[in-house]
C-alpha cells in the first residue's frame, strides 16, 4: 500500500524532527555543542522501512575525551588474535585477510595474512590495498562534517539547495530532505532503492533522475531505509558546497592529513596500487580470483574507498579522538551519536542476536549497545570483498578486519576480540584451532595488551 506522504505528522515525530534539526544546527554553529539524541531500541519494523522516531536524551553524547576510560580486560592478548587470523588463511580457508587493532592512541597490530590472489600469489602485508565497500560511508559522513564545521553548509541544509533538479514522487519531499537525512538513511525511500540497477551497470546520475518515480515509504526524516544510491547524493552536495569533486575532497582533507598513503577511490585507484588484493568467489572446493566490478565504485560516498590495513589503523586512531588537529572531538561526537533506531540490526549473525541490546545509525556510522557497552561500527561487502570495523570508546579500542573473499568465516573474529576486551565469557564465535589460546596462556612472557611494542607488520603513523 502506498504511503500517504502528505498526512499530518504525529506530534511526537514533528517535535522529534524539530529537536533534531535544532540540535544539529547548534552543532554547526558551536565548537562545543553536542547532539543530545538517543535511539529507542524498541522502534517498530515493517517490510520496507523502519519508523524513525527521534528520542531526546537526558544528556548529550559525550566527547571522546569525556568518556570514562576503562582498561582492557586481562584476557585481551593481541598475539592470540593474530594467531586466529593466521589460522583463518591456513589451507586457504579464506585467501587473504588484514587486521588492525589500535588502543590508547597506538597501533598494537596492523598485519596481513594469506595471499592477494590465488592465481598469482603474493603475501598480504600492511600496505596491501582492499576495497572497503560500505566502510566508505564513514568517510562521507566525516567529510561532510568537516564542511559543516567550516560553515560551508549545515546539517539541516536542504539538499535541493545544492541540487535544484532533485525530485521525488512526492513533490514536497525534495524540499524537506536535509543533509543529515541523507547521511542517516532517512531519505524516505525503501531499503536499497535502485541497488539492483547499479548492479546491472546503471549510471548513478540516471538513477537520481528516476527518484521522481521511485516508491516512497515515508516523508524524509520519518523512517529509516538503508541506501547506497541516495546516500551518494552527499557527493553532489560536497561538490556544490566546496567546489571540489568528492574524490578530490576526500584525498585532500582526509587521506593526506592522516597519512593514509595507500588509500584511493575508485576502480582506477585500486588497480594502480603497488599491491592490492584481488576479490575471490567460490569455485568448487576452492577460490577463483576476479577483477573488481566497477558498479558500486560509481557510488563513491557509499562504496568508493580503497585502503590498506595501515591506512585503516590511522583512520581508527583519528575516529577515536587521537588526531584532533584533523578531526576535532565535537565533530566525532556528532558523527558517532545515534539518530535513528535500526532494530533489524539485532538479527542475523549469532553475535548480533546474543550481544546487541540496541542498534541505531548516526552520520555514516552504526551505533550499537554491545552487552551494555557502546560500540561504533560499520560493515561492508561487495563481490569478493568484505570488511568490519568497530570502536569501543570506553576502552579506547579500535578493530578493523578486511578480507578478499565472500566468506563469512572471518566475521566471528570481531566479537571474539570485543568479548576479550570487555572481559565477557569466552564464546565460540570463530571456527579456529581451539588450542591457540592455551598455547599463549602457557607462555610466561605475556605480551602487554597496550603500551608495548607494535606487533610485526604494524606501522607507526606515516610522516
Amino acid at each position: 500500500m502506498k504511503a500517504n506522504l502528505r498526512r499530518p505528522r504525529p506530534r511526537a515525530t514533528r517535535l522529534g524532527r524539530a529537536l533534531l534539526v535544532g540540535l544539529l544546527s547548534a552543532i554547526a554553529l558551536s565548537s562545543t555543542a553536542q547532539t543530545p539524541l538517543a535511539w529507542h531500541k524498541d522502534a517498530g519494523t515493517a517490510a520496507d522501512v523502519t519508523p524513525a522516531p527521534v528520542y531526546p536524551s537526558d544528556r548529550p553524547a559525550p566527547l571522546p575525551a569525556d568518556i570514562t576510560r576503562r582498561p582492557l580486560a586481562a584476557s585481551f592478548d593481541v598475539r592470540v588474535f593474530e594467531a586466529m587470523a593466521q589460522d583463518l588463511v591456513a589451507n586457504q580457508r579464506v585467501p587473504g585477510l588484514a587486521m588492525a587493532i589500535v588502543h590508547d592512541g597506538r597501533v598494537l597490530s596492523a598485519r596481513g595474512y594469506g595471499i592477494t590472489d590465488v592465481s598469482h600469489a603474493e603475501p598480504v602485508d600492511a600496505h596491501t590495498v582492499f576495497r572497503l565497500a560500505s566502510l566508505s560511508k564513514s568517510f562521507a559522513g566525516t567529510l561532510t562534517g568537516m564542511l559543516v564545521s567550516e560553515g560551508a553548509l549545515r546539517w539541516d541544509s536542504r539538499v535541493v539547495d545544492f541540487m535544484p533538479s532533485l525530485q521525488f514522487a512526492d513533490p514536497a519531499a525534495a524540499q524537506q530532505l536535509t543533509v543529515a537525512d541523507v547521511l542517516s538513511h532517512r531519505v524516505g525511500l525503501r531499503h536499497h532503492t535502485y541497488d539492483r540497477d547499479i548492479e546491472a551497470n546503471a549510471d548513478y546520475h540516471g538513477l537520481v533522475q528516476r527518484f521522481a518515480a521511485a516508491p516512497m515509504a515515508c516523508a524524509p526524516g520519518e523512517c529509516y531505509g538503508y541506501q547506497n544510491v541516495a546516500f551518494s547524493l552527499v557527493g553532489d552536495v560536497v561538490f556544490a558546497a566546496s567546489g571540489q569533486f568528492y574524490s578530490e575532497a576526500v584525498s585532500r582533507r582526509i587521506f593526506k592529513p592522516l597519512g593514509m598513503n595507500d588509500a584511493s577511490l575508485g576502480l582506477d585507484g585500486i588497480t594502480a596500487s603497488a599491491r592490492w588484493a584481488k576479490p575471490h568467489v567460490r569455485a568448487g572446493a576452492g577460490w577463483k580470483s576476479l577483477m573488481p566490478k566497477p558498479t558500486y565504485y560509481r557510488l563513491a560516498p557509499a562504496a568508493g574507498v580503497n585502503a590498506s590495513i595501515n591506512d585503516m589503523a590511522q583512520w581508527l586512531l583519528a575516529q577515536g579522538g587521537h588526531r584532533t588537529e584533523v578531526l576535532p572531538a565535537p565533530l566525532l561526537a556528532t558523527l558517532q551519536a545515534p539518530i535513528v533506531g535500526t532494530p533489524a540490526e539485532m538479527r542475523g549473525a549469532s553475535w548480533r542476536r546474543e550481544r546487541l541490546n540496541a542498534a541505531g545509525y548516526g552520520l555514516g556510522w552504526r551505533i550499537y549497545d554491545y552487552s551494555g557497552h557502546r560500540l561504533v561500527f560499520h560493515g561492508g561487502a561487495v563481490q569478493g570483498y568484505r570488511g568490519l570495523m568497530a570502536m569501543l570508546p570506553e576502552r579506547d579500542l579500535g578493530v578493523v578486519i578486511l578480507w578478499n573473499s565472500n566468506s563469512a568465516l572471518p566475521s566471528g573474529l570481531l566479537p571474539t576480540i570485543l568479548d576479550r576486551a570487555i572481559g565477557l565469557p569466552t564464546h565460540p564465535w570463530l571456527d579456529v584451532d581451539p588450542n591457540l589460546e592455551s598455547l599463549y596462556a602457557s607462555d610466561d612472557q605475556t605480551a602487554p595488551a597496550s603500551g608495548g611494542p607494535q606487533s610485526s607488520g604494524a606501522q607507526a603513523r606515516p610522516q
